[in-house]
């Protein structure tokens, strides 16, 4: 493997491509794989250069002068005299006093010439996206280069030299004189290489073990003693796990939900840039999605429509689920052969049939205006979720011939709607987290989106109807301020970072300190993201224990949410320090020695 010869954030001098020009530059970031250096020139522009093509400030030997120490897309004062038109940095201008058979040559070489590169500067790049504390963007981080076929930009002219020191230039680096034709690039699109959760064999044993988990699960909170210990439990006849009338139930559930969200209604916004700069257009209507629903639902208990039913076919419901799951994991893979290249999932395209299937390889698989994965992100299983509660709820009373819900499950059913309705509400900031801008839509989404959420989310409540548990006032305060506490760090988080993205600028935000990075965004270390690292997942985890407590200290089942939760944020956060000290390098590392705890203060 060769060793690189500059370090991150070093000043070193780059050749501009196509030319013998060279300018000062700063190193970003270095690809192993490629052997390529991303630099990032004086105006914010950034390219990524061989390791021939970089020169050491020490070595170089060229005289600098205001006409050339800028970025070459930078505009000069003043036009030389000889040049009338904006040119490649690497050409001198042809002087007036030229044949006529020459500028003919120069209008037909200019004819045959390839569009030159289309250079976005980082800064109109970035728009509302300057901040990614823990939470890196991923859409770029795994782009090879940073050059986006947007529109047309020609480089500016530059200052000439006088042709006596030309010459003096041209002769000093005779032996660049390689002129290659500029030719537009765009993203290289290479094989998955990184692998998570344990690589090919890992996702096919993951595609079992998830159902087999959920189904263990349900059976075992049924039975009398909910003990994990308790294996196998008893298993229902093979007959009874299916019926075809739960199925339509829930297509129904399915299709209700997506007519929702097809209604012309809520804004629309624009999702952040793909690889080719296009970004996606999203209608933000969940909230209204989720107030259709809760009509819907007071019609059907108006009119004393049987909610026990959900609870009697419970698993059931979640077999039939898990169906539709397989069903439309199997469409998305088969329908993924036949997109472009540029649609593709970063981290679903390793080439094998298993681990793509269940990663997932197209990126945004949509129909017309229809995102699928966006879709399933936030309204069948989370909705889904709300109503089950509900069921749990008005079961619970039914089976213990109760007037009123027991306060335990006034709580676990009042924190997880808060949870519910607080995602909907800011239904926009799912845009910019990993699911949707780096994960492709494959079966790990689908099965968490449709079956894992809806039915394991809601185990707490499902474990009350059978195993109630008297939670007394003095211990209902104390849980419902542990997740008021984890709701407040955890909205606080998000609202501040947030905040930045929009406009980094705002007055209300001046008093927060950050750490400027080469790629020109900025990481916010003080305020919520200087506790630590990722305060939103500290946050998260306060409430997801709240959700546990009021089912009391009998058994652990109850308690499988957090566990798992806890263990989910921590594979999550070690994911994204890799991509951010990829990306960031040496200011990530000044990062983590200002704010040094992950998750947890003092813990971890």
């Amino acid at each position: 493997m060769p060793v690189r010869k500059f370090a991150d954030e070093e000043i070193v001098m780059g050749r501009w491509p196509g030319s013998v020009l060279f300018y000062e530059v700063q190193v970003a970031n270095y690809d192993d794989r490629t052997h390529l250096y991303t630099v990032k020139y004086k105006d914010g522009t950034e390219l990524q250069l061989k390791e021939n093509d970089m020169r050491s400030l020490s070595s170089f030997r060229f005289r600098k002068s205001s006409s050339s120490s800028g970025s070459p897309s930078r505009r000069s004062g003043s036009r030389s005299r000889s040049g009338s038109r904006s040119r490649s940095p690497g050409r001198p201008a042809k002087h007036k006093r030229r044949s006529s058979s020459q500028s003919r040559e120069a209008r037909n070489a200019k004819k045959n010439t390839t569009v030159e590169p289309n250079l976005i500067s980082l800064k109109q790049y970035e728009n509302n996206t300057n901040f990614y504390n823990g939470e890196p963007d991923i859409t770029e981080v795994n782009y090879s280069l940073k050059i986006l076929q947007h529109e047309r930009i020609e480089p500016e002219v530059v200052h000439l030299q006088p042709r006596k020191e030309e010459k003096k230039m041209e002769k000093m680096y005779a032996e660049e004189r390689i002129f290659e034709t500029p030719k537009t690039v765009g993203r290289l699109y290479m094989k998955t290489k990184e692998l998570e959760f344990g690589g090919r064999i890992g996702a096919f044993f993951m595609i079992f073990l998830l159902p087999a988990t959920v189904f263990y699960l349900l059976l075992v909170c049924k039975q009398k003693d909910p003990s994990v210990l308790n294996f196998p439990p008893t298993l229902p006849a093979f007959d009874s796990l299916w019926e075809t009338r739960v199925f339509g139930v829930f297509l129904l559930w399915f299709f209700l939900q997506a007519l929702f969200y097809l209604l012309p209604i809520g804004k629309v916004v624009e999702g952040t840039p793909l690889s080719n700069g296009i970004r996606l257009a999203y209608r933000i209507n969940g909230f209204y999605a989720f107030m259709l629903t809760t009509v819907a639902l007071g019609l059907c208990l108006y009119f004393e429509m049987e909610f026990y039913y959900l609870y009697n076919h419970f698993l059931q419901f979640a077999i039939s689920a898990t169906v539709f799951s397989v069903i439309l994991s199997i469409y998305l893979y088969g329908r993924s052969l036949k997109s472009s290249e540029e649609e593709l999932s970063p981290g679903g395209n390793s080439g094998n049939i298993i681990y793509d299937f269940f990663m997932g390889r197209e990126l945004n698989p949509r129909i017309g205006n229809f995102d699928l994965k966006y879709f399933c992100e936030l309204r069948p299983g989370l909705i889904g979720w709300v109503v089950i509660n509900l069921t749990m709820l008005l079961t619970e009373m039914k089976v213990h011939h109760q007037t009123m819900p027991s306060l335990s499950m006034i709580l676990v059913c009042g924190f997880q709607l808060l949870y519910v309705v607080d995602a909907l509400w800011n239904e926009e900031a799912i845009l910019t987290t990993m699911d949707i801008t780096h994960d492709g839509f494959g079966f790990m989404l689908a099965f968490g989106d449709l079956v894992w959420v809806p039915f394991l989310y809601s185990l707490q409540a499902f474990y009350l109807v059978n195993h109630p548990y008297e939670v007394s006032w003095p211990t209902a305060s104390a849980i419902l301020t542990l997740n008021f506490l984890g709701y407040y760090i955890f909205r606080g988080a998000n609202s501040q970072k947030n905040a930045f993205r929009r406009n980094p600028k705002d007055p209300k935000l001046a008093h927060l300190k950050v750490i400027p990075t080469a790629t020109g965004k900025n990481l916010l270390v003080s305020g919520w993201w200087g506790l630590v690292r990722h305060p939103n997942y500290l946050g998260d985890t306060l409430m997801a224990l709240a959700w546990s407590l009021p089912c009391g200290f009998n058994h652990i089942l109850p308690y499988f949410y957090v566990i798992y939760f806890i263990g989910l944020l921590i594979h999550r956060e070690a994911r994204d320090e890799r991509q951010c000290k990829k990306k960031y390098g040496l200011a990530w590392e000044k990062y983590c020695q200002r704010v040094p705890y992950r998750i947890f203060p003092y813990i971890y």
